[in-house]
């Protein structure tokens, strides 16, 4: 199998935040990509709109982009969890478990990083063998698939970079039907003051609805989260 440790960390770093630091460093990804080969001729000529595109000196539009594009919708969302598990309880947890799988490996995530990042997550594969890091990236597939078509419906060049993943998953990146979902402004908005508790999200809208304490994470659990368990 075709090594793929530099493709990975490329990928990971063109799903990042756009900022100054990794658009120097664009020119030496493109070179990365080639080296390798673990792409495709097609793929790469894909992945290169996208690094021209990260490279426009237009770079207040490029950063507004990319916020705009992953931070203000669930289905475009690089939080893997968040196409699993929403806000549900199973998230914590979840988190956990793959903090711990990174941990094992001699990983370790530094201040303000989530473990279900998918920057992270590629971070992660890349230090796997390229076999095992296949395998990895099968497991999450699914979630990669419904991104893909996210992107794909909104006509981004970041699309190629997720279909870029899952070609290294052996799998084929293809347009799934969406979920109807709402943006995550109105997901988190608060209800109306003295309007009664939202009922959003509850098995029975308008009914008395059950109170459940819950012992508080602590600070250091709330922002740490592992990915076996990341398939629904």
């Amino acid at each position: 199998m075709k090594p793929m440790t530099l493709t990975l960390r490329v990928l990971a770093h063109l799903l990042s935040y756009p900022d100054a630091e990794l658009r120097e460093h664009l020119a030496e990804m493109r070179d990365a990509l080639r080296t390798e080969r673990a792409l495709s001729s097609g793929r790469l000529a894909e992945l290169d709109v996208l690094l021209d595109r990260l490279g426009s000196p237009r770079t207040l539009d490029t950063e507004a982009n990319y916020v705009e594009l992953f931070d203000r919708g669930r289905g475009t969302a690089l939080h893997l969890f968040e196409h699993v598990h929403g806000d549900s309880r199973d998230r914590g947890p979840a988190m956990i478990d793959l903090i711990k799988t990174y941990e094992e490996a001699g990983l370790y995530l530094g201040e303000g990083e989530l473990p279900d990042h998918l920057t992270v997550v590629l971070e992660y594969a890349s230090t796997q063998p390229p076999a095992q890091a296949a395998a990895f990236l099968r497991e999450i597939a699914h979630i990669l698939q419904v991104i893909f078509s996210a992107l794909l419906k909104r006509q981004s060049p970041y699309a190629s970079a997720v279909a870029a993943l899952l070609d290294l998953a052996g799998e084929k990146a293809q347009a799934v039907k969406l979920p109807d979902e709402p943006e995550l402004d109105e997901t988190w908005e608060e209800p109306p003051a003295f309007g009664g508790c939202s009922t959003q999200g509850q098995a029975a809208p308008n009914q008395p609805q059950p109170i459940q304490i819950m012992k508080r994470l602590s600070v250091q659990a709330a922002n740490a989260t592992p990915l076996p368990g990341a398939r629904a």
